[in-house]
């Protein structure tokens, strides 16, 4: 009996020593359990939550950019690229094996993109949630990371592979506009032109997505995607006509190439409104294949090339003298037969003449008679006339690089030979953008224009962001000035004027030639075989529908402006008349429509306009006297009374050398038409102005 109740005791004891370890083990427990939910709970949601979310940044589909027309010339397309998340392909393997995972992986990625496995490996080991491998893959690269990614190439499957779709900036029109454009480099950056200064407004904003990972860590969506519309950026409408840049472009490089010269520029502006409809240069790249263009090819050299003006700048020079009134357009002036010191410089005239109405002045083009109208201002008028015109000042473009130009130094007013000289257009540096504001001043009536380049900009569910309107930056000139300044600039287009190969049959043509000699590098000297040939001028002169400025840099078979520029201000504003429905009476009537909506509103531009000049005589070659040409040698076709771009053209395909001597069309040849001499040889062209 003692034994049972003994060990009936000793039992109870067992229970209650287990009952209170028990007890102490389970209040353990449950303090732990109230210290990591309650005094520690949010650590750790925080923690938990950090190891199943993912957050994504999404880049935005880049916003388009159109011409006025509403199409498009800088579009974002999608193409597919390689990226790795390595802490997912290396989920689950053992530390020691994976450095031969990691290699392994590198080498059959490698194979697949041809690049090289060791920077592969490297990122692998870095063991990085994401990291490019390779971006723009090609179709057969693609399905080659996909059949990794799947196990489809017979091997493991390759975990965290992953191809997806990525903008890349695309230009349906190649090189047109392509300096103005600029283009967008592989991070999705915009370099240089438009794609630079509007990156902010095209490239959207880039929005974090949440997301959480399920326990195969696959992803999945939490909140959703909001609208990607929401994201995109921006899309820009330009001021730019497309047909029109499109001539633009291919005259500026036609002449370019003809007269072997370095460069140059043409700047086309709507007087009324500023809105600039063309602006070209060349020479011009790509920026589909930006890679492959030199930094020279990429400069806008309508808003970048300072230069010396030349005699275009007695537009202004004579708008402000008729202004001031210290002139009146029947005024005649004394040209000092061709030579006048000022200060202790020669001014020289080449075309040497007594007596000169405003309107020969500038006709044949006189340095001595503008240089009179200068002093007769004096040096600070001058300045302030030129400053009212926008030189010395950037235009507000908003394009990355513009000049301002140069006047005069800071601190220092003009001596009268700096006064003399300005006046007709040297030791002063002007853009070509400039010089067709300014030229549109004189166009509208004397207003100076804000320049408007982008129209508008809305965001991608067509909500307007901003619309650019006509604005009057101020007053230059009187409007009774600036319309006298037009009649008397429509002789320079005609009779004996410097600019006739400007001229266009059924409306009168304003303008001016320039043929500025380049000062060379590091001297105070002109060089005797560099020049700047111009033209700027505005038709119809009494009203207005396009103003153009036309800038060839350094052409060396020819270097006056009425031979080189002013043709190609001539087939730009032809273009832009007929794009404009407005064409002579007794011609067929462009229907502009249909060429601004066509599939290829540029080649469109460019069919109609040689369509309307097909309807003029063709230039017939004289019948000479036929017989054997010596094996070398060629016969010289007679061209009397061809323009000089057609005569150059012509000679080129011969394979002579021409020389050409004045402006207008061909009078005489030597040697004579019909005459055999040996390719290669010189052929002097002698033109003069058209009766």
């Amino acid at each position: 009996m003692i034994d049972e109740a003994a060990r009936a005791r000793w039992v109870r004891v067992r229970m209650g020593l287990l009952s209170g370890v028990l007890a102490l083990g389970l209040g353990l427990v449950v303090q732990s359990a109230y210290s990591i939910m309650i005094e520690d709970g949010s650590g750790w949601r925080e923690i938990a939550e950090t190891q199943r979310q993912r957050r994504l940044h999404v880049a935005p589909k880049r916003g388009a950019i159109y011409d006025r027309n509403g199409d498009a010339l800088a579009v974002s397309v999608e193409v597919p690229s390689a990226s790795l998340d390595a802490v997912e392909l290396l989920r689950g393997v053992v530390p020691q094996k994976i450095p031969l995972v990691a290699r392994d992986a590198a080498n059959r990625i490698g194979a697949v993109l041809s690049l090289d496995p060791a920077p592969i490996e490297r990122r692998i080991l870095a063991k990085r949630r994401f990291a490019w491998l390779k971006r723009q893959l090609t179709a057969e690269e693609s399905e080659g990371v996909r059949k990794l990614a799947s196990g489809e190439d017979g091997q493991e499957p390759l975990r965290g592979l992953v191809v997806e779709g990525e903008g890349r900036r695309y230009y349906p029109r190649r090189e047109l506009a392509g300096s103005l454009l600029g283009f967008v480099a592989p991070d999705g950056e915009g370099k240089d032109g438009l794609e630079y200064s509007l990156n902010d407004e095209l490239a959207g904003r880039v929005e974090e997505l949440r997301g959480l990972r399920d326990r195969s860590g696959r992803l999945l969506f939490s909140e959703g995607a909001q609208d990607e519309r929401a994201l995109a950026g921006h899309s820009v409408t330009l001021s730019i006509d497309q047909g029109l840049q499109h001539v633009a472009e291919h005259e500026l490089a036609a002449a370019v190439r003809t007269f072997e010269a370095a460069g140059g520029s043409v700047v086309a502006v709507d007087p009324a409104t500023g809105e600039i409809l063309a602006l070209a240069s060349f020479p011009n790249f790509n920026p589909n294949d930006y890679s492959e263009s030199a930094p020279e090819a990429r400069r806008m050299h309508a808003t970048s090339d300072v230069f010396e003006p030349g005699s275009t700048a007695k537009i202004f020079t004579v708008s402000a003298a008729l202004a001031a009134g210290t002139i009146k357009p029947t005024d005649k002036l004394y040209c000092e037969k061709g030579s006048m010191p000022v200060d202790n410089v020669i001014i020289h005239d080449t075309h040497p003449s007594e007596w000169l109405t405003i309107a020969q002045v500038l006709a044949v083009s006189s340095n001595i008679c503008a240089a009179k109208m200068g002093l007769g201002l004096g040096g600070d008028k001058l300045y302030e006339t030129f400053r009212r015109f926008g030189f010395g000042e950037e235009t507000g473009l908003g394009v990355p690089g513009e000049s301002a130009g140069t006047l005069r130094p800071k601190g220092r007013p003009w001596v009268p030979v700096e006064t003399a000289s300005a006046a007709f257009g040297h030791g002063i540096g002007v853009t070509n953008i400039q010089l067709a504001m300014a030229a549109s001043a004189v166009a509208n009536g004397g207003e100076l224009m804000d320049p408007i380049l982008v129209k508008k900009v809305v965001t991608a569910n067509g909500e307007l962001v901003r619309e650019t309107v006509p604005h009057v930056r101020r007053r230059v000139i009187p409007e009774h000035v600036a319309r006298s300044v037009a009649e008397l600039l429509v002789a320079v287009t005609e009779g004996e004027g410097t600019g006739v190969e400007a001229a266009i049959n059924g409306y009168r043509v304003a303008g001016k030639t320039a043929t500025a000699q380049k000062a060379e590098p590091g001297t105070a000297h002109y060089s005797l075989d560099r020049f700047i040939a111009s033209f700027v001028g505005f038709v119809p002169a009494e009203k207005p529908v396009i103003a153009i400025a036309v800038t060839i840099d350094e052409p060396m078979v020819e270097h006056a402006g009425g031979a080189v520029a002013a043709p190609v201000f001539r087939h730009v504003a032809q273009a832009a008349l007929e794009l404009r429905g407005l064409v002579p009476r007794g011609t067929d009537h462009a229907d502009v429509a249909v060429l601004a909506h066509s599939p290829d509103p540029a080649s469109a531009a460019m069919e109609a306009i040689r369509r309307s000049q097909g309807k003029r005589p063709a230039i017939q070659e004289g019948t000479l006297a036929t017989g054997p040409v010596p094996a070398g040698k060629l016969r010289i076709p007679d061209m009397t009374g061809w323009p000089a771009r057609e005569a150059l053209k012509r000679s080129f395909e011969l394979g002579v050398t021409p020389r050409l001597s004045g402006s207008g069309l061909l009078v005489s040849q030597t040697p004579a038409p019909g005459a055999v001499m040996d390719k290669g040889q010189e052929l002097m062209l002698v033109f003069e102005p058209a009766s």
